[in-house]
């Protein structure tokens, strides 16, 4: 489950899930939910794979946002599936959606780029809590 929270003028997303590659996966649903209004209308039409090494969690969710966004920016390319998986040197996301489509698409968010400001992936007492705030 993740939630969007005000924060000056950027905007801030909270997640909770069962363990830390669900959280991942929520926060990556949870930043194109804030792209695009109508994100269950996004096609799982394409896959993209993204890798990323290191070991602590904030740093492996905030490295799998900011490689979405990239894809995002330089591609247009949306995204509402994602399965993450731990490697033997960090996180695998698998992502499914489509290139974005004007005409079926509405964009809520411009969102520039991912922060490290209050970033915090841990587990809380029900599983893992994670935070990102998000320059938009």
């Amino acid at each position: 489950m993740f939630e969007a929270f005000e924060h000056t003028a950027d905007v801030g997303l909270r997640v909770r899930a069962a363990n830390l590659e669900e959280a991942i996966a929520e926060a990556c649903r949870g930043l194109f939910s804030l792209i695009v209004a109508n994100l269950d209308d996004v096609r799982t039409v394409d896959k993209e794979v993204v890798e990323v090494s290191g070991d602590e969690p904030p740093l492996l969710m905030f490295d799998c946002l900011n490689e979405l966004l990239y894809i995002f920016a330089t591609r247009r390319q949306l995204f509402r599936d994602f399965q993450v998986e731990r490697t033997a040197g960090g996180m695998r996301v698998t992502a499914h959606g489509e290139r974005m489509d004007e005409s079926r698409h509405r964009m809520e968010h411009e969102v520039k780029a991912i922060t490290y400001h209050g970033l915090r992936c841990e587990p809380a007492l029900e599983g893992w809590l994670a935070e990102v705030i998000l320059d938009i």
